[in-house]
Protein backbone atom coordinates (compact mmCIF):
# COMPACT_ATOMS: atom_id res chain seq x y z
CA UNK A 1 0.00 0.00 0.00
CA UNK A 2 2.85 2.39 0.86
CA UNK A 3 4.55 1.78 -2.47
CA UNK A 4 1.32 2.49 -4.37
CA UNK A 5 0.80 5.71 -2.38
CA UNK A 6 4.35 6.88 -3.07
CA UNK A 7 4.04 6.03 -6.76
CA UNK A 8 0.72 7.86 -7.16
CA UNK A 9 2.05 10.88 -5.28
CA UNK A 10 5.14 11.03 -7.50
CA UNK A 11 3.05 10.77 -10.67
CA UNK A 12 0.68 13.47 -9.40
CA UNK A 13 3.58 15.85 -8.60
CA UNK A 14 5.13 15.15 -11.99
CA UNK A 15 2.01 16.26 -13.84
CA UNK A 16 1.43 19.24 -11.50
CA UNK A 17 4.96 20.46 -12.21
CA UNK A 18 4.31 20.10 -15.93
CA UNK A 19 1.06 22.07 -15.64
CA UNK A 20 2.64 24.88 -13.61
CA UNK A 21 6.15 25.40 -15.06
CA UNK A 22 6.35 29.03 -13.91
CA UNK A 23 5.73 28.14 -10.25
CA UNK A 24 8.07 25.15 -10.52
CA UNK A 25 10.87 27.29 -11.95
CA UNK A 26 10.32 29.99 -9.33
CA UNK A 27 10.39 27.48 -6.47
CA UNK A 28 13.47 25.70 -7.81
CA UNK A 29 15.30 28.99 -8.29
CA UNK A 30 14.43 30.24 -4.80
CA UNK A 31 15.47 26.93 -3.23
CA UNK A 32 18.78 26.73 -5.05
CA UNK A 33 19.64 30.36 -4.27
CA UNK A 34 18.80 29.79 -0.60
CA UNK A 35 21.02 26.71 -0.56
CA UNK A 36 23.92 28.30 -2.46
CA UNK A 37 23.95 31.72 -0.79
CA UNK A 38 23.03 30.84 2.81
CA UNK A 39 22.83 27.15 3.65
CA UNK A 40 25.96 25.83 1.95
CA UNK A 41 28.42 28.47 3.26
CA UNK A 42 26.83 28.20 6.70
CA UNK A 43 26.67 24.41 7.08
CA UNK A 44 29.46 23.04 4.87
CA UNK A 45 32.34 24.17 7.13
CA UNK A 46 30.62 22.53 10.11
CA UNK A 47 30.04 19.32 8.16
CA UNK A 48 33.73 19.14 7.28
CA UNK A 49 34.93 20.08 10.78
CA UNK A 50 32.64 17.69 12.68
CA UNK A 51 33.55 14.89 10.26
CA UNK A 52 37.22 15.62 10.81
CA UNK A 53 36.89 15.72 14.60
CA UNK A 54 35.10 12.36 14.67
CA UNK A 55 37.33 10.54 12.16
CA UNK A 56 40.55 11.70 13.85
CA UNK A 57 39.23 10.97 17.37
CA UNK A 58 39.81 14.62 18.26
CA UNK A 59 36.38 14.81 19.89
CA UNK A 60 37.93 13.37 23.05
CA UNK A 61 39.59 16.74 23.72
CA UNK A 62 36.32 18.61 23.28
CA UNK A 63 34.66 16.08 25.58
CA UNK A 64 37.31 16.72 28.21
CA UNK A 65 36.67 20.47 28.07
CA UNK A 66 32.87 20.67 27.70
CA UNK A 67 31.92 17.14 28.68
CA UNK A 68 31.74 17.33 32.48
CA UNK A 69 28.94 19.93 32.50
CA UNK A 70 27.02 18.47 29.55
CA UNK A 71 27.32 14.92 30.85
CA UNK A 72 25.79 15.85 34.20
CA UNK A 73 23.06 18.08 32.77
CA UNK A 74 21.92 15.79 29.94
CA UNK A 75 23.05 12.40 31.30
CA UNK A 76 25.15 11.51 28.26
CA UNK A 77 28.47 9.78 27.71
CA UNK A 78 31.68 11.74 27.00
CA UNK A 79 31.30 11.20 23.25
CA UNK A 80 27.59 12.00 23.48
CA UNK A 81 28.44 15.42 24.87
CA UNK A 82 29.95 16.31 21.49
CA UNK A 83 26.62 15.56 19.78
CA UNK A 84 24.88 17.87 22.26
CA UNK A 85 27.36 20.66 21.59
CA UNK A 86 27.13 20.31 17.80
CA UNK A 87 23.35 19.89 17.81
CA UNK A 88 22.71 23.06 19.79
CA UNK A 89 25.28 25.29 18.08
CA UNK A 90 25.55 24.22 14.44
CA UNK A 91 21.93 23.95 13.28
CA UNK A 92 19.84 21.43 11.32
CA UNK A 93 20.75 18.71 10.48
CA UNK A 94 24.24 18.67 12.06
CA UNK A 95 22.91 17.20 15.32
CA UNK A 96 21.37 14.27 13.46
CA UNK A 97 24.53 13.78 11.36
CA UNK A 98 26.88 13.75 14.36
CA UNK A 99 24.60 11.43 16.34
CA UNK A 100 24.37 9.02 13.39
CA UNK A 101 28.16 9.07 12.90
CA UNK A 102 28.77 8.34 16.59
CA UNK A 103 26.37 5.39 16.42
CA UNK A 104 27.90 4.04 13.19
CA UNK A 105 31.42 4.15 14.65
CA UNK A 106 30.32 2.58 17.96
CA UNK A 107 31.34 5.63 19.95
CA UNK A 108 27.90 5.66 21.59
CA UNK A 109 25.22 2.99 22.00
CA UNK A 110 22.08 2.88 19.87
CA UNK A 111 19.89 3.69 22.89
CA UNK A 112 21.97 6.79 23.66
CA UNK A 113 21.79 7.73 19.97
CA UNK A 114 18.00 7.57 20.08
CA UNK A 115 18.00 9.72 23.21
CA UNK A 116 20.42 12.28 21.74
CA UNK A 117 18.42 12.54 18.53
CA UNK A 118 15.31 13.41 20.55
CA UNK A 119 16.64 16.79 21.68
CA UNK A 120 20.01 17.75 20.16
CA UNK A 121 19.07 18.55 16.54
CA UNK A 122 18.06 22.20 16.66
CA UNK A 123 18.12 25.53 14.86
CA UNK A 124 21.45 27.32 15.21
CA UNK A 125 21.73 30.49 17.36
CA UNK A 126 23.17 32.33 14.34
CA UNK A 127 20.04 31.62 12.27
CA UNK A 128 17.76 32.60 15.16
CA UNK A 129 19.65 35.83 15.77
CA UNK A 130 20.18 37.07 12.23
CA UNK A 131 17.24 35.67 10.28
CA UNK A 132 14.39 35.32 12.76
CA UNK A 133 14.90 38.13 15.25
CA UNK A 134 16.74 40.81 13.27
CA UNK A 135 15.52 40.22 9.72
CA UNK A 136 11.93 39.10 10.36
CA UNK A 137 10.86 40.26 13.84
CA UNK A 138 12.96 43.44 13.53
CA UNK A 139 12.90 43.66 17.32
CA UNK A 140 16.34 43.12 18.88
CA UNK A 141 14.87 43.13 22.39
CA UNK A 142 13.26 39.80 21.51
CA UNK A 143 16.66 38.17 21.00
CA UNK A 144 17.32 36.92 24.53
CA UNK A 145 13.81 35.60 25.31
CA UNK A 146 13.59 33.96 21.87
CA UNK A 147 16.91 32.17 22.31
CA UNK A 148 15.97 31.21 25.87
CA UNK A 149 12.62 29.73 24.85
CA UNK A 150 13.99 27.84 21.85
CA UNK A 151 16.81 26.24 23.85
CA UNK A 152 15.07 25.78 27.17
CA UNK A 153 12.34 23.69 25.52
CA UNK A 154 14.56 20.84 24.23
CA UNK A 155 16.59 20.92 27.44
CA UNK A 156 13.45 20.38 29.53
CA UNK A 157 12.14 17.75 27.11
CA UNK A 158 15.40 15.84 27.46
CA UNK A 159 14.43 15.07 31.06
CA UNK A 160 11.29 13.36 29.74
CA UNK A 161 13.01 11.54 26.89
CA UNK A 162 15.78 10.16 29.09
CA UNK A 163 13.11 8.37 31.13
CA UNK A 164 11.54 6.95 27.98
CA UNK A 165 14.89 5.53 26.83
CA UNK A 166 15.86 4.51 30.38
CA UNK A 167 19.24 6.22 30.23
CA UNK A 168 21.26 5.04 33.27
CA UNK A 169 22.49 7.64 35.72
CA UNK A 170 26.09 6.42 35.40
CA UNK A 171 26.30 6.70 31.60
CA UNK A 172 28.56 9.75 31.92
CA UNK A 173 31.21 7.44 33.43
CA UNK A 174 31.03 4.91 30.62
CA UNK A 175 33.90 4.88 28.14
CA UNK A 176 33.53 3.05 24.83
CA UNK A 177 35.93 0.19 24.16
CA UNK A 178 37.72 1.58 21.12
CA UNK A 179 40.97 3.02 19.86
CA UNK A 180 41.27 6.55 21.23
CA UNK A 181 44.55 7.48 19.51
CA UNK A 182 44.62 10.61 17.39
CA UNK A 183 44.87 9.90 13.67
CA UNK A 184 45.67 12.30 10.87
CA UNK A 185 46.29 12.02 7.15
CA UNK A 186 45.25 13.73 3.96
CA UNK A 187 43.19 10.68 3.03
CA UNK A 188 41.06 11.44 6.12
CA UNK A 189 40.73 15.07 5.04
CA UNK A 190 39.71 13.97 1.54
CA UNK A 191 37.13 11.56 2.93
CA UNK A 192 35.67 14.20 5.26
CA UNK A 193 35.42 16.77 2.45
CA UNK A 194 33.77 14.36 -0.01
CA UNK A 195 31.32 13.09 2.61
CA UNK A 196 30.45 16.67 3.55
CA UNK A 197 29.83 17.67 -0.08
CA UNK A 198 27.62 14.61 -0.53
CA UNK A 199 25.53 15.59 2.49
CA UNK A 200 25.30 19.28 1.62
CA UNK A 201 24.18 18.29 -1.90
CA UNK A 202 21.41 16.14 -0.41
CA UNK A 203 20.30 19.09 1.67
CA UNK A 204 20.28 21.30 -1.43
CA UNK A 205 18.06 18.82 -3.21
CA UNK A 206 15.57 18.73 -0.34
CA UNK A 207 15.51 22.53 -0.06
CA UNK A 208 14.83 22.85 -3.79
CA UNK A 209 12.10 20.18 -3.66
CA UNK A 210 10.30 21.76 -0.72
CA UNK A 211 10.64 25.23 -2.24
CA UNK A 212 8.90 23.90 -5.35
CA UNK A 213 6.14 22.40 -3.19
CA UNK A 214 5.80 25.73 -1.37
CA UNK A 215 5.51 27.59 -4.67
CA UNK A 216 2.96 25.13 -6.07
CA UNK A 217 1.00 25.20 -2.82
CA UNK A 218 0.21 28.87 -3.37
CA UNK A 219 -2.10 27.77 -6.16
CA UNK A 220 -4.16 25.73 -3.70
CA UNK A 221 -6.34 26.81 -0.75
CA UNK A 222 -3.83 25.49 1.78
CA UNK A 223 -1.98 28.71 2.65
CA UNK A 224 -2.22 28.24 6.47
CA UNK A 225 -0.25 24.96 6.37
CA UNK A 226 2.42 25.98 3.84
CA UNK A 227 4.89 27.34 6.48
CA UNK A 228 5.34 23.85 7.95
CA UNK A 229 7.15 22.80 4.77
CA UNK A 230 10.30 24.86 5.33
CA UNK A 231 11.18 27.40 8.02
CA UNK A 232 13.13 29.91 5.90
CA UNK A 233 10.16 30.52 3.60
CA UNK A 234 7.58 29.63 6.25
CA UNK A 235 8.53 32.29 8.80
CA UNK A 236 7.91 35.31 6.50
CA UNK A 237 4.68 33.63 5.38
CA UNK A 238 3.46 33.39 8.99
CA UNK A 239 4.29 37.03 9.72
CA UNK A 240 2.51 38.12 6.56
CA UNK A 241 -0.57 35.95 7.19
CA UNK A 242 -1.10 36.73 10.89
CA UNK A 243 -1.22 40.45 11.61
CA UNK A 244 -1.61 39.76 15.33
CA UNK A 245 2.01 39.61 16.49
CA UNK A 246 1.18 37.47 19.53
CA UNK A 247 -0.17 34.72 17.31
CA UNK A 248 2.63 35.10 14.78
CA UNK A 249 5.34 34.97 17.48
CA UNK A 250 3.99 31.74 18.96
CA UNK A 251 3.66 30.09 15.54
CA UNK A 252 7.13 31.19 14.40
CA UNK A 253 8.80 29.80 17.51
CA UNK A 254 6.82 26.57 17.31
CA UNK A 255 7.83 26.14 13.65
CA UNK A 256 11.47 26.98 14.44
CA UNK A 257 11.50 24.41 17.24
CA UNK A 258 10.02 21.74 14.96
CA UNK A 259 12.24 22.67 12.02
CA UNK A 260 9.70 22.08 9.28
CA UNK A 261 9.20 19.02 7.10
CA UNK A 262 12.24 19.93 5.04
CA UNK A 263 14.46 19.67 8.13
CA UNK A 264 12.84 16.32 8.94
CA UNK A 265 13.67 15.06 5.42
CA UNK A 266 17.23 16.38 5.72
CA UNK A 267 17.68 14.71 9.11
CA UNK A 268 16.32 11.45 7.75
CA UNK A 269 18.96 11.47 5.01
CA UNK A 270 21.63 11.75 7.71
CA UNK A 271 20.37 8.64 9.52
CA UNK A 272 20.99 6.18 6.67
CA UNK A 273 22.88 3.14 7.88
CA UNK A 274 21.58 3.36 11.45
CA UNK A 275 18.51 2.06 13.26
CA UNK A 276 17.54 5.55 14.38
CA UNK A 277 13.85 6.18 13.61
CA UNK A 278 12.79 9.34 11.80
CA UNK A 279 9.15 8.72 12.81
CA UNK A 280 10.03 8.73 16.50
CA UNK A 281 12.23 11.78 15.96
CA UNK A 282 9.36 13.65 14.28
CA UNK A 283 6.99 12.89 17.17
CA UNK A 284 9.57 14.10 19.68
CA UNK A 285 10.13 17.32 17.73
CA UNK A 286 6.38 17.94 17.71
CA UNK A 287 6.30 17.47 21.49
CA UNK A 288 9.17 19.96 21.83
CA UNK A 289 7.37 22.39 19.51
CA UNK A 290 4.29 22.13 21.74
CA UNK A 291 6.38 23.00 24.82
CA UNK A 292 7.98 25.87 22.90
CA UNK A 293 4.62 27.30 21.86
CA UNK A 294 3.43 27.19 25.49
CA UNK A 295 6.49 29.12 26.68
CA UNK A 296 6.21 31.58 23.78
CA UNK A 297 2.53 32.21 24.47
CA UNK A 298 3.20 32.77 28.18
CA UNK A 299 6.05 35.20 27.50
CA UNK A 300 4.37 37.23 24.74
CA UNK A 301 1.12 37.46 26.71
CA UNK A 302 2.94 38.82 29.76
CA UNK A 303 4.95 41.33 27.71
CA UNK A 304 2.17 42.71 25.46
Amino acid sequence: MKQITYALTSIFLFFVMLCFPKETLSGATDGLLLWFQIVMPTLLPFFILTNFLIHTNSIKYISQICGPVLQKLFRVSPNGSFAVLAGFLCGYPIGAKVTADLVKTDRISLSEGKYLLSFCNNTSPAFITSYIVIQNFKEEELLFPTLLILYLSPILCSFLFRRIYKIPSDISKQTPNQDSSIRFGFEIVDECIMNSFENITKIGGYIMLFSILFSLGRKLPIAPVLPILEITTGIPKILKTYTNFKTAYVLVLALTSFGGLCAVAQSNSMLNGTKLSITTYTIQKLITAGVTSLFAFTYITMMM
